[in-house]
């Protein structure tokens, strides 16, 4: 798939999922736009190369600093974009891998994808909290 694919899936998919979540009707496009950009910086990282944990890490980080830019700009709640602009980095496929092989009996490719989605998950939650961090720190030092 190239890549204006994989940007309008990402796209559909964040505003789908924004719709599903029941925000604001005038912040849809702006959802599926920071959960595209994220997809993009993601898929970007990995042709690199880069490791797909920092990949995440990376991409978890800007979907929060423009969640926080359109929270601004819209006045509305920062956890309308940033949940919404972070599904596409999701690892749910990886953990459905991960549980289909337990079920299969085949612990040990079980336990490696597991760690793997578990690291992805880790590196998104590690993503937003720095970001947030740092969006308070520059808060509070403006005079």
């Amino acid at each position: 798939m190239n890549m204006l694919e994989q940007l309008i899936t990402s796209f559909t998919a964040t505003a789908a999922f924004a719709i599903l979540f029941n925000v604001p009707r005038n912040t849809i496009v702006q959802c599926g736009f920071v959960g595209m950009v994220g997809w993009m910086l993601y898929a970007s990282s990995l042709l690199i190369p880069l490791n797909p944990i920092l990949a995440t890490l990376i991409a978890s980080f800007f979907v929060t600093v423009m969640s926080q830019f359109f929270a601004r700009l819209y006045k509305t709640p920062v956890i309308v974009f940033s949940i919404a602009g972070i599904i596409p980095l999701v690892p749910g496929g990886l953990a459905y891998d991960a549980m289909k092989n337990v079920v299969l009996n085949h612990y040990d490719l079980a336990v490696q994808l597991a760690a793997k989605a578990f690291m992805l998950s880790g590196a998104i939650a590690m993503g937003l909290v720095f970001s947030e961090v740092l969006n308070q720190l520059f808060r509070r030092t403006k005079p």
